[in-house]
């Protein structure tokens, strides 16, 4: 596979999975949501992601949504293909079934379920980057937890030159951006994750993007390149309006595709933020607070000219 891929830079939102009633995979409303992302004109999309609930599909619907996704991209928007596994055997297989089915680059992230050395994460990692020929994102998300080093980084760079991008989701993390360009030569270029709450502060440290949820991505979008551009005023004041529903939502996960799924129902672009068990119940004055701020939210990306 030899496709010629565009930059990557500025929003790249992870597509979460609408399910109907019967907890099937809503794969019409899933063409929706790319449509939306191509009319952004964001550089790529990504699923499926945490965000996307990829943990609670089968193998055979995780193909299906990549699927989806490059055949109604049409070449309009770049598709990552998020490939996690525990298994490096299976997240190859996973990668290369995904390529098959049109995706443009692959993600894959560290596995963190138990602790490992760096040569065991190398011994994992190696074979899946080197059998597939695309570019490679490698997201690493373990709260809490280690994360990435600079010697770990240079080790796999030189084993797997096709390692192209690192999202990081981890909090305080400047110092460490600014390194991992400078090691690589900026040849791998760094996304932030945990829906773009360190965003404004990581980008004078060199990230190219961030890779939020969909429901934010297009003001998150504006509020990067109003920062890149040096209108860091406007950048924060946009910003600040919509850190209420960052913070709130990001203190669970489900909790947080649950709120990301309301709001894209209040934009018009999914009719029911129905999520597979086992998932999180909002009680009534969580989901009170959650249309105050969806409701504020509404106006901000009004304020910005958003749809």
């Amino acid at each position: 596979m030899n496709k010629i891929l565009k930059p990557i830079s500025g929003a790249v939102p992870i597509i979460p999975i609408p399910f109907q009633s019967d907890e099937k995979v809503n794969e019409s409303a899933l063409q929706t949501l790319i449509d939306f992302a191509v009319d952004c004109k964001f550089s790529a999309i990504c699923l499926p992601a945490y965000a996307s609930e990829f943990y609670k599909l089968s193998d055979k619907e995780r193909l299906r949504v990549v699927e989806i996704a490059a055949n109604r991209a049409s070449g309009r928007i770049q598709v990552i293909a998020q490939c996690n596994h525990g298994s490096s055997y299976i997240a190859k297989s996973l990668a290369l079934s995904n390529l098959e089915a049109g995706a443009d680059l692959i993600s894959i992230a560290i596995p963190r379920q138990f602790p490992l050395s760096d040569d065991d994460l190398l011994s994992y990692l190696v074979p899946v980057l080197n059998g597939i020929e695309t570019k490679v994102l490698l997201q690493d998300f373990n709260p809490g937890g280690p994360t990435l080093g600079m010697s770990f980084l240079s080790r796999l760079l030189t084993e797997c030159p096709n390692l192209s991008f690192l999202k990081l989701e981890e909090p305080l993390s400047a110092p460490k951006v600014a390194s991992m360009i400078e090691v690589t030569d900026g040849k791998v270029g760094v996304l932030t994750g945990w829906g773009g709450m360190y965003l404004l502060e990581l980008i004078p440290a060199g990230i190219c993007g961030l890779m939020p949820g969909l429901g934010l991505a297009d003001l998150l979008n504006k509020i990067f390149w109003l920062s890149k551009q040096g209108d860091v005023e406007q950048a924060f004041y946009f910003f600040e309006k919509i850190a209420p529903l960052l913070i709130y939502s990001l203190q669970n996960l489900e909790f947080h595709i649950y709120c990301e799924k309301y709001l894209l129902c209040a934009r018009g672009l999914l009719s029911d933020p129905l999520c597979r068990p086992a998932k999180y119940q909002p009680d009534v004055y969580s989901r009170k607070h959650i249309e105050l701020l969806v409701q504020r939210v509404l106006k901000t990306l009004e304020e910005a000219n958003l749809k």
